[in-house]
C-alpha cells in the first residue's frame, strides 16, 4: 500500500463489544452500571486511533433480526449461547462513545455487521487504505492490496496487522482462499457444517 494513501479505518463493533465484555472483569460506575465492554471498546479505539492515524472512520453493528443467512439455513448460529444483558446493555453507551467522536454507525436489519464491512471496504476503491478493525478472523477474506485487518491477539493490548503476506504466514493461504478453506473445514462458532471428515489442516492441503 502506497504510504501517503488516505486511511479508512472501520471498526467491527460487536466484534470487539464481545471481546472487551468477556476479557475484563465487571468494571462499574458509582452508580452500579457496568461498563467493561465500553472501557474495552474505547481502550482498543483509542490505540488504534493512536497507531493507524486514519482519516476516515465508521463504527459497523449488528441489530437484533435475524439475517439473511437464518433464512438460507436454519442452523445458523443455533448452538451460540446468548450473551448475557449486562453486554447488550452496554451497546447504547458504545454508540455514545462513536458519537462523542464523531464516528459515524452503520446497522442494517437482515445483515451482520460483518456484510456492512465487507461492503465498506468494497464499495471504498482502492486509491484509500482500508484497516479493519476487529478480533474476528473471518474478516481476512477481505485482505488485498488496499485492505488490511488490524486484529486483537490477546486480550485488548496486543494486536497485530493482517496484510497479504501475514494471511499466508499465517494460514498458507492467500485471502481469498479463506471463503473455501471456511466452507471446507466447517465453523462450529456459527454451527456451519464443513465436508466430513476434513479438518483445517486437510483443507489447507486441498487448497
Amino acid at each position: 500500500m502506497g504510504a501517503n494513501k488516505a486511511k479508512f479505518m472501520i471498526i467491527d463493533g460487536n466484534a470487539l463489544i464481545h471481546r472487551s465484555f468477556h476479557a475484563l472483569p465487571p468494571l462499574t460506575t458509582k452508580t452500579g452500571e457496568i461498563v467493561n465492554a465500553v472501557y474495552g471498546f474505547t481502550a482498543v479505539l483509542l490505540k488504534a486511533l493512536r497507531e493507524l492515524k486514519p482519516e476516515y472512520v465508521a463504527l459497523t453493528l449488528d441489530r437484533k433480526e435475524k439475517t439473511f443467512r437464518h433464512e438460507q439455513f436454519s442452523g445458523y448460529k443455533a448452538t451460540r449461547v446468548k450473551a448475557p444483558d449486562e453486554l447488550y446493555a452496554q451497546i447504547p453507551r458504545v454508540k455514545e462513545i462513536a458519537l462523542a467522536f464523531n464516528i459515524p454507525i452503520f446497522e442494517l436489519a437482515g445483515f451482520e455487521a460483518d456484510d456492512l464491512i465487507g461492503t465498506l471496504a468494497n464499495k471504498v476503491d482502492g486509491s484509500v487504505e482500508k484497516i479493519i478493525v476487529t478480533g474476528d478472523m473471518d474478516t481476512l477474506q477481505l485482505v488485498n492490496s488496499h485492505t488490511k485487518v488490524f486484529a486483537m491477539k490477546r486480550g485488548l493490548t496486543d494486536s497485530i496487522i493482517y496484510d497479504q503476506p501475514a494471511v499466508r504466514g499465517r494460514y498458507g493461504l492467500e485471502p481469498e482462499q479463506m471463503i473455501d478453506f471456511k466452507a471446507l473445514r466447517g465453523d462450529l462458532s456459527d454451527n456451519i457444517p464443513g465436508v466430513k471428515g476434513i479438518g483445517e489442516k486437510t483443507a489447507v492441503e486441498l487448497l
